[in-house]
């Protein structure tokens, strides 16, 4: 198996395998499961940069004592409608369920909840959180930092790494019952840093205008973020505007909660540190729901009416993309790269965890 080969492993078996490794770091088996689907799920979307890939670091974050397994959210501040909490560095995908749990029924009770959460653990997919409050008729928006390691992002017009990739996230609720949420989730970096980790080994390149090598030139040699020498940097999407959203992530997000920031460097020998703020709102509070998904419906029929400019690739939005790849993947298994994988099973092994799922 040469560096750049892909296997693919069925889902249902793949999440078993992930869901084993999760609870050997002393979760209990409800966290395990619940961690284990967040993955999963991240790679049935094609989010394959925060799904698997990052459960070995997870693994070590636990050994060397940044990750605290069952660790629940904890109230620094609470009022009616808005709240503070400390995740004490538990598994992000756990707390922050607990968290968006809270800011929903806030909402549900008061029309709207503010929510932040600070010194947790990787919180994963932020997608994940809005399509909680979609599910319960919610609308979400979502800004989160993150600071892990030596910062990868160059501001606008700079060429070195001084913020995270910091991620928007959006949700509207279904149009119809039973419907699919619109989804608008992103790095505010021009592609997330772990899809430049999925290209690096895969020894595949990434697309032009993402990254700048440590003289600030254009490159698309993912390995000029992750080879040893001199650094280079992920740029912004859209030049200003980025740069623009991923400073207020970093300002509501971190600076506000009182959490961690990527200029001290104190904060990056911690493992994986996320702050978030959510704000969540009832959409009945503003009038006739109906009539407002019934817009909702006609804006989005309108949109994808659009005469597509590649007969091949049809108007989509937000959110259906990666449920078309669901389809695909749940179908016909998910692809890991080599390296991914080993690391999986490596991990696994350190654990006492010997039997792997087949692969195809």
């Amino acid at each position: 198996m040469t560096e750049a080969d892909t296997v693919h492993v069925e889902a249902q078996a793949l999440g078993d395998f992930v869901r084993s490794i999760v609870a050997a770091t002393g979760a209990t088996p409800d966290e395990a499961a619940e961690v284990a689907a967040h993955l999963l799920e991240a790679n049935l979307q094609g989010h394959d940069s925060h799904g698997i890939m990052l459960l070995p670091r997870y693994v070590q974050h636990v050994g060397e004592g940044k990750l605290t397994p069952n660790a629940a959210p904890m109230p620094i501040r609470q009022e009616a409608s808005l709240a503070l909490f400390d995740g004490q560095m538990g598994y992000g995908q756990h707390v922050g369920r607990l968290a968006m749990d809270w800011a929903i029924e806030a909402a549900r009770q008061h029309g709207h909840a503010v929510m932040g959460l600070r010194n947790v653990h990787h919180i994963g997919r932020v997608g994940t959180y809005g399509e909680q409050a979609a599910r319960a008729g919610m609308i979400s928006v979502h800004f989160v930092n993150g600071v892990s390691g030596p910062p990868a992002v160059a501001p606008f017009g700079g060429s070195d790494g001084r913020l995270s990739t910091n991620p928007v996230c959006i949700t509207i609720p279904p149009a119809v019952e039973g419907g699919q949420p619109l989804v608008l989730d992103f790095a505010t970096s021009a592609i997330a840093l772990g899809k430049c980790r999925v290209a690096f080994n895969a020894g595949r390149m990434v697309p032009e205008n993402a990254l700048v090598d440590a003289t600030g030139q254009a490159t698309t040699d993912p390995g000029v973020l992750y080879r040893d020498g001199p650094r280079g940097a992920l740029l912004s999407f859209g030049a200003h505007k980025g740069y623009g959203l991923a400073l207020v992530c970093e300002l509501l997000a971190g600076a506000l909660l009182g959490g961690a920031t990527a200029w001290r460097p104190e904060s990056r020998t911690q493992g994986i540190i996320n702050s978030w703020l959510a704000f969540v709102v009832d959409p009945a509070r503003f009038g006739d729901v109906s009539q407002f998904r019934a817009e909702v419906a006609a804006v989005i029929a309108d949109v994808k009416s659009s005469p597509a400019a590649d007969p091949e690739n049809p108007v989509l939005v937000a959110g259906e993309k990666e449920r078309i790849t669901k389809a695909k993947r749940l179908a016909g298994g998910i692809p890991v790269d080599a390296t991914t994988w080993g690391n999986l099973v490596k991990a696994a092994s350190g654990l006492g965890i010997n039997a792997v799922p087949e692969i195809r």
